[in-house]
């Protein structure tokens, strides 16, 4: 279906709402040791659950987001998550305990998943394949670019008027770009392309895509991969303030960071058309079992007193830039793959995949946050098994991909 808005606008609005979740995550990050102290000074570490309760909202809420929007259409969907998030954010502002906190956060996440997911179904109404992995891969580079300065911005509020004013910065970016969405997007779902909202319809919608074994292996690849992505935000913050006594650095590390690995997604919209989906993600996840195995093996030389801090610190910043890198070579990829074959229920697709993938990645990244010892080590065995796991999957993917393009039955 056509749109009326010029291609980079509509990248730059699909960008702003997927920034939406980047922004929620990573302008916390600065807040986390004054939130901590203020709601949960006899537990410091449970200060890491504002980060993965949120994204738990967000993933439970995919499940209900997509199929709505298959029903009702894409805007509505989405403006209606931006007001439950800004009604989280008012909450999350207001709260005297980690309790009610983390309540308000997942609310906040349930309402990001409105335009987080149906961004996706709306791009896949419009573009297909490889086409639309070259407009995920630009999507994902403001996506990336992000990072890089809400670590500041966070800082900057919190600086000037306390980290509950954070929560305002939120409701305002939530304005804007639901205001641009009303005023400048058209609906990209036709009636006639409906589906009702009926559960046995959405029951055959799941089966159609759990039972897929090619998006379902995608989907848990996705998942390890979130899970290396989430594991790193949650321990993060700590691992600069406890490990390195870098606290007030962090946000301009992190930036740094941010915006040396957003290359990752040019270098994905370049590369994918040439090489394909699937090639670039298996480079990445052999790539990161290398760096994970190094700094593995990095760290427990440190621990022992034969690397200064100083280069011990440098190899965990180039490998938090790998960690960051691998998002923009796989995350987009994978989601176009699984994608690929449901275009006619795209809505519910982007829900059940987006859905598993991250709650499934919170509760691989909660345990290990919770796991810090005052070094990345516990981070690093994580991540490691993550990227083995995702590798072997990838292999056993494309095995079942091509048993079923040799296959008539199966075509």
């Amino acid at each position: 279906m056509p749109t009326s808005m010029p291609r980079t606008e509509f990248i730059a609005l699909m960008a702003m709402l997927a920034a939406t979740v980047a922004l929620s995550i990573d302008a916390m990050l600065p807040a986390l040791p004054a939130i901590g102290a203020a709601l949960s000074p006899d537990d410091l570490n449970r200060a890491q659950l504002i980060i993965t309760s949120f994204v738990l909202g967000m993933g439970l809420g995919t499940f209900v987001a997509g199929p709505l929007s298959d029903t009702f259409g894409r805007k509505p969907v989405m403006l209606y998550g931006a007001a439950i998030y800004t009604v989280g954010a008012f909450m999350a502002s207001k709260a005297e305990t980690i309790e009610v906190m983390i309540m308000a956060r997942v609310l906040q996440g349930l309402g990001a998943s409105g335009p987080r997911v149906v961004a996706m179904a709306v791009i896949r109404d419009l573009y297909a394949g490889r086409g639309m992995a070259k407009i995920l891969s630009f999507t994902m580079l403001i996506f990336a670019l992000v990072p890089a300065i809400a670590p500041l911005i966070g800082s900057v509020i919190i600086d000037l008027s306390g980290w509950r004013a954070v929560f305002y910065a939120f409701i305002v970016f939530s304005a804007i770009s639901a205001l641009w969405l009303a005023l400048r997007l058209p609906e990209t779902l036709a009636p006639e392309n409906r589906r009702p909202f009926r559960a046995k319809a959405l029951r055959s919608a799941v089966t159609e895509v759990l039972t897929h074994p090619v998006v379902c292996l995608s989907i848990i690849i996705q998942m390890l991969c979130f899970g290396m992505l989430f594991s790193m935000l949650s321990s993060v913050q700590q691992i600069y303030d406890v490990t390195f006594d870098r606290a007030a650095s962090f946000p301009l590390w992190f930036g740094g960071v941010a915006i040396v690995a957003a290359t990752s997604s040019i270098l994905n919209a370049t590369l994918v058309e040439r090489l394909g989906m699937m090639v670039l993600v298996r480079a990445m996840l052999i790539a990161q079992v290398v760096i994970c195995s190094l700094m593995l093996v990095f760290g427990i030389a440190a621990g022992a007193g034969h690397v200064p801090p100083d280069v011990f610190f440098a190899g965990f910043v180039l490998w938090q830039i790998s960690i960051f890198f691998q998002v923009g070579l796989t995350i987009g990829n994978l989601t176009s793959i699984a994608q690929e074959p449901m275009g006619h229920i795209a809505g519910m697709a982007a829900s059940v995949i987006s859905a598993v993938a991250t709650i499934g990645a919170v509760f691989l990244a909660v345990p290990v946050g919770l796991l810090f010892d005052g070094t990345p080590i516990p981070l690093a065995i994580a991540v490691l098994l993550e990227a083995a796991a995702g590798l072997a999957l990838t292999r056993l993917m494309m095995q079942r991909d091509a048993e079923r393009s040799a296959s008539p039955t199966l075509r």
